[in-house]
């Protein structure tokens, strides 16, 4: 018999991908559905679970169209982002479209909930409160849809609500359960305070398993639905930023990990997690580690923005073109890219996206280079907080669908200062099949996982670009911090508005 594959499946805020591997790390076939992201009202991100469950069927058939044998598959896990959730009801249906992390929409009861409870929500859930969690989103429902939130019966995170779909299964893993900020980060299950002061029973919380533990087997349903073979091993899985950062490499402490995706993040791997204000830690998959992370919300979907409302007869190609012709700087245009709010380093859901600096001499490329600078400036202001605690670091694998433009890679290391090395497979659904191999036995642990993980290139910082550009990240500061009373007016007229 041949060596069994691995299908590792992701849900992404744009879009849902499915990647087949084998134990040697080498992908056999991959396939991606849209996903469609829903705005009923400013600072709204909504998702139609079952549209994340008609994308998942679509990739599986295309996997099967590239010759991929389902039988072959011997085990299947599952990643997502983490703080979305589906509310069920008693009989498991969805009860309202799930909201996304980057939902903002929580923003007063955040501020209720830092005045009442602030330092305590960090104490017992390593966390500052904030709009991205799934605790003020909870608030925000027992306040504003009561009649619903009396209904709930399950709260499962996307992947696990996905994985659900497939083996019937009833878990999270613990990255997902501190996503929900309801879990007890000082021990291993939830936390009856959180969830008092979520206005939920801790019963209608799912149990939590390890991230590489099998739940269950494809169902005899699944299996038709989907074309996979009954009895394939499902395992948990985990968040995607948990498994992109331990396919991109860092498993090690000391190495930090940049992601490039519909939001951009700075992570470093440390045993010890210092919990503050300051910034965000999750169980990593690497056993006895957690990883420390700061993100800016606008990434990837603030370049796609870009191409939707400016550049839709070039493409992303295209723009990378126009951009390489434009020196460090943007010629003076700077780009602030608060699409959706704003978290590290600054916690603001009213800041907004600006491009400043604006004349006749800028063209079309000035637009796509100044985006790269800006969301490389919004990466190194995350950087500068890790260094401010002394967890900063000289390395970083780049991850993510934004490492296809060699322009932004080396826009980041000359930005940023660290060596930036890319993976040749650096996203999540290459990380959920390298889950999928530890929890059927293919890989033995996390370093003999690790060890099929290939660096594909390196970007080295280029110094008159970099001293360019500590003159340009000044700039950005100045500018965010004189428009942020600008933003807070616009955002506040905005909300009286509606």
């Amino acid at each position: 018999m041949p060596d069994p594959l691995l299908l590792g499946i992701d849900l992404g805020a744009g879009s849902l991908k499915s990647t087949v591997i084998d134990g040697a790390g080498k992908v056999h076939g991959a396939a991606s559905a849209a996903v469609e992201t829903l705005a009923p009202h400013p600072g709204f991100s909504e998702q139609d679970p079952l549209g994340w469950r008609a994308a998942m069927i679509d990739t599986l058939s295309q996997l099967w169209r590239q010759g991929i044998d389902p039988a072959r598959i011997g085990g299947i896990a599952f990643t997502a982002g983490a703080h979305t959730h589906v509310l069920e009801d008693a009989d498991g249906h969805a009860l309202r479209p799930a909201i996304m992390w980057n939902d903002q929409r929580s923003g007063r009861q955040v501020a209720a909930l830092r005045q009442t409870h602030g330092d305590r929500i960090l104490e017992l859930s390593g966390n500052l409160v904030s709009a991205t969690w799934t605790l003020p989103q909870l608030v925000w429902t027992r306040e504003n849809e009561p009649e619903l939130f009396a209904r709930i019966r399950r709260i499962r995170p996307a992947k696990d609500w996905l994985r659900r779909q497939i083996d019937g299964s009833d878990a999270t893993d613990i990255t997902d359960a501190w996503g929900l900020m309801l879990a007890d980060a000082g021990g291993s299950g939830w936390s009856d305070e959180l969830c008092r002061m979520a206005g939920i029973d801790p019963s209608v919380l799912p149990p939590i398993v390890g991230s590489t533990e099998v739940t269950g087997t494809v169902t005899a349903a699944a299996a038709q639905a989907t074309g996979l073979t009954a009895g394939t091993p499902v395992i948990c899985g985990t968040s995607d930023t948990n498994a992109e950062t331990f396919c991109g490499g860092m498993t090690r402490a000391g190495l930090g990990a940049l992601k490039l995706a519909t939001a951009g993040t700075v992570s470093t791997l440390t045993a010890s997690p210092a919990f503050s204000e300051k910034v965000i830690h999750y169980p990593h998959l690497v056993p006895g580690h957690c990883y420390t992370i700061l993100g800016t919300n606008s990434c990837a979907s603030a370049h796609r923005w870009l191409r939707d409302t400016l550049f839709g007869a070039i493409g992303f190609d295209g723009m990378d073109r126009a951009a390489q012709g434009v020196p460090p700087g943007s010629d003076g245009l700077v780009f602030h890219p608060y699409l959706n709010g704003e978290r590290s380093p600054y916690w603001d859901p009213d800041l907004r996206a600006s491009y400043v600096g604006l004349g006749f001499a800028h063209g079309p490329g000035h637009f796509v280079r100044a985006l790269y600078e800006g969301i490389a400036f919004s990466l190194r202001d995350c950087l500068e907080v890790l260094r401010g605690l002394g967890m900063g670091f000289s390395t970083a694998r780049l991850v993510g669908g934004g490492t296809r433009s060699e322009l932004w890679q080396q826009i980041i290391a000359d930005v940023t200062g660290l060596v930036i090395e890319i993976p040749r497979e650096g996203d999540a659904s290459f990380g959920a099949a390298l889950i999928a191999g530890l929890g059927a036995g293919v890989f033995a642990d996390t370093q003999a996982a690790a060890a099929v993980i290939e660096v594909k290139a390196t970007r080295r910082p280029d110094p008159e670009a970099a001293r360019r550009y500590e003159e340009g990240f000044a700039v950005y500061r100045e500018t965010k911090d004189a428009l942020t009373p600008v933003n807070h007016r616009i955002a506040a007229a905005g909300r009286e508005g509606n």
